[in-house]
């Protein structure tokens, strides 16, 4: 299932800007108290790194995805999620728009 609408958050208007531009997100804290940042990546292929567990949820495109310490690609797509670990790193692959959702926690 895709999340179309996040309601009772508060925004972070200044925009993250990671990759010279090729992924761009905003900031957002649910009223439970829960961070999540909303962004798109375009075409690139980039390696992240978390502090906090994270759950990136596509909302529209895809991706492959590998984790460290992995060898294997996997496809991720609109209404998937996919967990990373805490203290990790992952490389992403997008080759068209990729919209998600980064729940962190």
């Amino acid at each position: 299932m895709t999340t179309a609408q996040i309601d009772g958050v508060s925004i972070t208007t200044q925009a993250n800007v990671y990759f010279d531009g090729k992924c761009v997100s905003h900031n957002l804290t649910r009223s439970d108290g829960k961070k999540l940042s909303v962004g798109v990546i375009l075409p690139a292929s980039l390696v992240f790194s978390t502090g906090a567990p994270e759950v990136m949820e596509c909302v529209a495109g895809s991706c492959e995805y590998k984790l460290d310490g992995s060898t294997a690609w996997i496809r991720s797509g609109q209404g998937e999620s996919f967990k990373i670990p805490g203290n990790s790193r992952f490389e992403i692959r997008v080759t068209e728009q990729y919209h998600y959702i980064c729940h962190f926690g």
